[in-house]
């Protein structure tokens, strides 16, 4: 059963992509591997986290077929990595899911046939197993075909009937170019049917725990100056926010007109700052509170100031959200700056991550833990948005000045909204005509394609 599911799905991954672009064949592939993985792993299909990431990856795969992305792409990639790697063993860390999905795709077949442990050799020890003949299975497949195809040759030239009927005989059918991608999926499949773990690291992952433990080392002297300096250092850095904070609102209510001019100089230059400011005090406070200082019990003073810092630093971000709105308004949608954005988010769950590590005792893994986790549920909940039809749409309607060639150069994911533009009569002769090539050469492109390659976008021009 096994066996026959694995070529099965082999034949099936080759007609996917065998010559073809991306499109519906992606998603169909992502339900073709869930069925080959729930077939072998029922049990792990029971547990809820699987069902959440088994639906998350079956989404990432159909958001490819709504609108094709590079996004879209990696973060189906992530999610099938992330999926085999946690039904290799649930209870692990989801960047432990990576390494273990990662090298089962790669190399799961070798780990399960030539991996040595001492389980396998009690088992030779107890079952002894026939040889196999190789030399055997060689004579009787290379001789008969070798004296076969000497008597083929040898009638030939004897009868001319006999000859005329091998001439027509045709091979040309065969494409040994789809059978070897039939072997690729056949070989991908057979890795990831079972998935399996990396040691040590999935051994390590599980023993280490979130919470913070007392070492040997506690010194109450030692943990009295390291008290001190935590209370002046950041003492320092909250009243040098709350002055920077100050001026920055100062900056944010001045005059318009003034500050559009200066935004795109302005947000540059001081957004990066702010980004790499906010890594640094995370940084920080992981340093102070890396230990047995997280023990001391005189050290509320320092908790409450690293507290405040982290509520000043949240309110940094939001300053620097406004100021990237404001530069969005004036300027328009980019990537870069919905970059932004996204960064603003993993920043706050950091922050936030960094007040609960600091008031519920926790490691530094714990911090990496969530975060990381984080990390996969924005890289999968962004995937599933059309940036760049948002992006043209937004640039369009509300920007308060537009760069057009940075809108025709994004994908073909706006193509149909550009389309819809030329209407609006606003544009000029030459940003008209690009639209109307962009345009036929993607319609082109979607009645060309294969029923593999198929988008939405192709059941949209059905219906206009």
């Amino acid at each position: 059963m096994k066996k026959l599911a694995l070529f099965i799905a082999a034949l099936l991954f080759s007609t996917f992509f065998y010559d073809q672009s991306i499109g519906l064949n992606l998603f169909l592939f992502s339900i073709l591997t869930v069925a080959i993985l729930f077939i072998n792993n029922q049990t792990h299909f029971k547990n809820r986290k699987t069902q959440i990431y088994s639906a998350a990856y079956l989404i990432t795969g159909l958001t490819i077929f709504f609108h094709s992305s590079t996004l879209s792409v990696i973060a189906n990639l992530v999610a099938f990595f992330t999926l085999i790697g946690h039904l290799s063993e649930t209870k692990s860390s989801i960047y432990i899911n990576w390494l273990n999905g990662l090298y089962t795709t790669i190399a799961g077949l070798f780990h399960r046939n030539f991996a040595i442990t001492e389980s396998k050799h009690i088992e030779k020890e107890n079952v002894q197993k026939p040889p196999i003949d190789y030399l055997h299975w060689a004579k009787i497949t290379i001789i008969p075909a070798v004296i076969l195809i000497t008597f083929i040759a040898l009638y030939k030239e004897g009868n001319p009937v006999f000859s005329n009927i091998i001439e027509q005989i045709d091979f040309g059918f065969i494409n040994f170019q789809w059978i070897l991608m039939a072997g690729l999926g056949y070989y991908l499949f057979h890795n990831i049917y079972a998935p399996i773990e990396v040691e040590p690291a999935t051994e390590i992952d599980l023993k280490t725990e979130n919470s913070l433990q007392k070492t040997n080392a506690f010194s109450i002297p030692k943990l009295k100056q390291e008290n001190q300096l935590g209370v002046i250092l950041i003492s320092l850095l909250n009243a040098l926010i709350v002055l920077y904070l100050i001026t920055d609102v100062a900056f944010l209510t001045s005059d318009l007109d003034l500050r559009a001019s200066v935004f795109s100089a302005q947000v540059h230059s001081g957004i990066n700052a702010l980004i790499g400011s906010i890594v640094i005090a995370i940084m920080i406070l992981l340093y102070v509170f890396r230990g047995n200082l997280n023990f001391y019990e005189q050290n509320i003073t320092l908790k409450r100031l690293a507290y405040t810092w982290i509520i000043l630093n949240i309110l940094l971000v939001i300053s620097i959200a406004f100021k990237n709105s404001q530069y969005i308004y004036y300027f328009g949608l980019t990537y870069k700056r919905i970059g932004v954005l996204v960064y603003l988010i993993l920043a706050t769950i950091g922050l936030v991550s960094t007040l609960l590590k600091i008031s519920s005792l926790k490691n530094n893994w714990y911090l990496f833990r969530v975060n990381t986790q984080a990390a996969f549920i924005i890289l999968v909940a962004s995937s599933t948005v059309n940036w760049d039809y948002h992006i043209t749409n937004y640039n369009f309607n509300y920007a308060q000045s537009m760069d057009f060639n940075y809108l025709y150069n994004l994908s073909n994911n706006n193509t149909i909204l550009l389309n819809e533009q030329l209407a609006s009569k606003t544009l000029d002769y030459n940003s008209e005509q690009k639209i109307k090539d962009k345009y036929n050469k993607y319609v082109y492109q979607l009645r060309t394609n294969n029923w593999q390659e198929l988008q939405y976008d192709n059941f949209k021009l059905n219906y206009k």
